[in-house]
């Protein structure tokens, strides 16, 4: 299986060659300034009890963690930041990889963001997801897990540059994001896995996943 952080390095290399480097440390004190501040150390962790939601999923229809749980031995869930989020892409696709695999070990796979059930399809279809891709409205689940953060303002021209739409992605202005986090959830709804980051480059290695749900099975 190839790893995503290896597609993470190279993605990051382009990066480093294309974008003035005044740009570049901007984005990099911004992201430096969100890990001082230790968001992830009031997000749910290991042992805690998952909260249960039901959001729409990409053609609109709910999708609520507890009948999944009824349904599935694990619950995957993954959130990320939205399509235009190149770091979020490379890790939605790496985690279709092991989807298969995934539901061989009757673990349901969601990713959730805060874009609009719209942008949740553009997403899916652009990656070719067979999993579900939820929407959620002012990032309301995302505040009960304690991933929320407000983009720092420097990085509003930057990513506005960039042809980057966060307000049209999510119908709101607030420019709150999720940080980058998975977690694994078992029918008891306590969470076996959990992985938190300020980074917003730094994501989880979909073979972790599988790990935590052998070791758990």
């Amino acid at each position: 299986m190839s790893r995503l952080i290896d597609s993470i390095n190279k993605y990051q290399e382009d990066f480093r060659k294309r974008v003035p480097e005044n740009l570049q440390e901007t984005m990099l004190n911004a992201t430096q300034k969100l890990k001082e501040q230790k968001l992830s150390k009031n997000a749910l962790k290991v042992s805690d009890i998952a909260k249960d939601f039901t959001l729409k999923n990409a053609i609109n229809k709910d999708v609520n963690l507890n009948k999944l749980l009824e349904e599935n031995e694990f619950v995957v869930l993954n959130f990320y930041r939205g399509a235009w989020c190149p770091y979020c892409n490379l890790e939605l696709k790496a985690f279709e990889s092991i989807n298969e695999q995934l539901l061989n070990k009757k673990a349901k796979l969601i990713a959730i963001s805060p874009q609009t059930p719209d942008a949740s399809l553009t997403t899916k279809e652009k990656n070719e997801l067979s999993f579900e891709v939820l929407s959620d409205t002012d990032n309301k689940i995302a505040k009960e897990y304690g991933l929320v953060f407000s983009l720092a303002d420097e990085l509003k021209p930057i990513y506005e540059k960039f042809g980057i739409d966060i307000v049209g992605s999510n119908n709101d202005d607030t420019f709150n994001l999720p940080m980058p986090a998975t977690y694994v959830i078992n029918k008891n709804k306590e969470i076996l896995y959990a992985f938190i980051d300020e980074d917003y480059t730094s994501r989880s290695e979909p073979q972790e996943i599988l790990d935590i749900i052998s070791k758990n099975q």
